[in-house]
């Protein structure tokens, strides 16, 4: 039998477990040793949320609290126990490139500050960020120099290494677009190497068609979203692909929108390609809707294209269900990420690409003054 060494990992703003699920399917074997992860704690301020991550995770607790209150109490912080590899993906809402755009000036831009400070106070070997592409352009890049000025000063000094992911070339049937950003520190003198993407070719994607094939209609969390008559109408005349926008509608059918004209409103899937990015919120219309079917999927469906697996339960009501799993890290790029990770400071050698995001031209400029 082989010896067992994991490193223990710390989750701020956990989700439903994207990243958990990915680090307990990771681990690499070497010279009769097995090196993983261990999960000691996870927080999150939304409680379904906690509960998914309780009831599908071995995790030794779990704390259901808004950062903010968390990080006024020094002695719970002490005893939620050291961690080796602290990940965080705060919320992004302010920085997605859909909405208002608001960065730091928003609700959620200024809680990457307690990112920082956890990484401040757990002092870990390694850690991980991820947030959406927007979060490079917001304020003209000056969110993004000052996030990334902070995570690489912060306790002793971290080795960055950011990058922007195109999930769906890694295997996941999804187009989704996230930075991740991979810190250790530069006492341990290793640099994270971005794992090479698996398909170069879009011909070869994982579709959204293969990936929803055999879900048992029973399976967990698989309930339809009652559709009303109309929106069966308005599918039925939107091909594969097309949105309410681009398709041709009766006049009827057609939707009464002025100005930007968001091309997901309303979208049917393309079996032949992965999905567009599911998403947690969102009005009528937003839903992500069947190739075939005139209907929206069920959180099951979206729970695959996210990579989760069946058995992964979700907590809450429907709409809370579509939360988390819009929300979460794609289990599979977590997986591949943080494997690539213990491969890096193990010395293993594995495929791997240049960053594409330079560091330099965020991080050079020591005397910029953000008004931020």
């Amino acid at each position: 039998m082989k010896e067992s060494t994991n490193l223990r990992l710390g989750e701020l703003f956990c989700g439903p477990g994207g990243i958990g699920c990915g680090a307990k399917k990771s681990a690499i074997s070497m010279k009769g040793r097995l090196f993983g992860f261990k999960h000691i704690w996870a927080t999150d301020n939304h409680k379904d949320s906690c509960d998914t991550y309780r009831n599908n995770l071995d995790v030794t607790q779990i704390i259901h609290l808004p950062i903010e209150k968390l990080f006024l109490n020094k002695n719970k912080l002490r005893n939620m126990g050291k961690v080796d590899c602290l990940t965080f993906g705060f919320p992004c809402n302010d920085f997605s490139n859909v909405g208002e755009k608001k960065g730091f000036k928003g609700k959620f831009g200024p809680l990457y500050i307690y990112c920082v400070k956890a990484v401040n106070f757990f002092n870990p070997d390694i850690f991980i960020a991820e947030n959406v592409s927007g979060m490079r352009s917001s304020d003209e890049g000056n969110t993004f120099k000052k996030i990334l000025k902070e995570l690489e000063n912060s306790g002793n000094g971290y080795n960055l290494v950011p990058h922007l992911y195109r999930f769906e070339e890694y295997g996941i049937p999804q187009s989704r677009h996230r930075i991740i950003i991979v810190g250790i520190k530069k006492s341990i003198n290793k640099r994270f190497k971005v794992p090479a993407p698996k398909f170069y070719d879009p011909k070869d994607y994982v579709t959204c068609g293969e990936a929803l094939k055999g879900i048992p209609r029973d399976a967990l969390n698989n309930e339809f979203t009652k559709n009303s008559p109309q929106v069966i109408e308005r599918l039925k005349h939107i091909k594969p692909g097309e949105n309410a926008f681009n398709a041709n509608l009766p006049k009827h059918l057609r939707l009464n929108v002025k100005g930007a004209k968001i091309s997901q409103i309303y979208r049917r899937l393309d079996s032949k390609k992965p999905s567009y990015t599911v998403t947690g919120s969102g009005g009528g219309g937003t839903h992500i809707y069947h190739w075939k079917h005139p209907r929206a999927l069920t959180n099951r469906e979206r729970a695959r294209l996210q990579t989760f697996p069946d058995r992964h339960r979700f907590s809450g009501s429907k709409e809370s269900q579509r939360r988390q799993i819009g929300m979460a890290v794609p289990v599979l790029g977590a997986k591949i990420i943080l494997t690539s990770l213990l491969k890096t400071l193990h010395g293993v050698k594995y495929k791997s690409v240049p960053n594409n995001i330079n560091l330099s031209e965020y991080t050079a400029l020591e005397q910029l003054k953000l008004d931020l």
